[in-house]
């Protein structure tokens, strides 16, 4: 298995590795977090047949999903493109991590919240128009409640659209699109801020699985609480998955029908298992109709890796 570019190629662009500007508070235990053995050999993509539920509800299903306690990998479209919606938001903020990890960036750093940063969806920026937000809490807000303008301030000071697809190159991801900020983003417009579900998959286990990954502990403990603490798509990843299992996910929507959750799912013991889904439902669908596609996927998944 594959999980990526070396050490130095993720800091192009991002600066070098350096100590945290201050230090997080570390996400509580999730369950075993050892990194799993590369394999000799690279384990063969098996296909999960999610046709009956596709054609059942409608719409187009991108879904991956890999086992880490046995490197095997289930795919269903996972080579096809689909709009990511806010489903970027975990990688944006592992970028600034790497940023503050360079001496480039500081978590506590206190960024001026305006009028004029307004776009729908705010919990966070809205009520701080007028006063300040740190990066760190910027973060919480785009990660957590997926806030647009939050996204959109710190791809601003991360510098920019390039330098966050500087990032993805940086991972070893050279196909997913990097093209508009939000909302815009979230509009259908060809092959723009599109992801591939398989690549999804490789991005995490790059970033919050492997041995090495570029975060250090900190920030992996850092965005892996966000991920865990998130309140959004109950219905989605979350819904599939066992009751006593963790999930560390990001979720993404579009209001014409876009239905996106990525992350990590973990036992209470054992290796987890990380998932990409992302679908297209039809515009008649309902919200809860398009979660519990996903929902139903992930049991399918698990029940085929024999983890249900």
């Amino acid at each position: 298995m594959t999980v990526g570019a070396d050490r130095r190629s993720v800091l192009t662009g991002l600066g070098a590795l350096g100590v945290m500007g201050c230090s997080p508070q570390a996400a509580p235990d999730v369950g075993p977090r050892e990194q799993p053995a590369r394999p000799s050999v690279i384990v063969p993509r098996e296909p999960l047949d999610l046709s009956v539920l596709e054609a059942r509800a409608g719409g187009r299903l991108g879904f991956a999903a890999m086992d880490l306690s046995n490197g095997r990998n289930l795919n269903w479209r996972s080579d096809e493109r689909f709009v990511y919606c806010s489903t970027f938001k975990m990688y944006l903020a592992a970028a600034t991590l790497l940023r503050v990890q360079a001496g480039e960036e500081r978590l506590d750093r206190a960024i001026p919240i305006t009028r004029a940063d307004m776009v729908s969806h705010a919990p966070t920026t809205e009520p701080a128009v007028g006063e300040t937000l740190t990066i760190a809490e910027l973060m919480k807000g785009t990660v957590e409640l997926s806030d647009n303008p939050a996204a959109n301030i710190l791809i601003r000071e991360l510098g920019g659209i390039e330098a966050l697809r500087a990032f993805y190159r940086g991972i070893g991801d050279e196909s997913t699109r990097v093209d508009r900020l939000e909302p815009e983003m979230n509009r259908l417009d060809g092959d723009k801020d599109t992801i591939k579900p398989a690549r999804s998959v490789q991005n995490i286990i790059r970033l919050l699985v492997s041995a090495e990954t570029p975060l250090n502990d900190s920030s992996k403990s850092l965005l892996t609480r966000w991920l865990i603490d998130t309140p959004t798509g109950q219905g989605r990843l979350k819904a599939g998955a066992p009751a006593s299992w963790t999930v560390a996910h990001k979720t993404g929507t579009g209001g014409y029908g876009p239905t996106n959750d990525i992350g990590i799912l973990y036992p209470p013991e054992g290796r987890p298992v990380v998932v990409a889904a992302y679908y297209h439902a039809t515009a008649a669908s309902s919200p809860a109709d398009n979660d519990a596609v996903i929902a139903e996927a992930t049991r399918m998944a698990l029940s085929a890796l024999g983890r249900a």
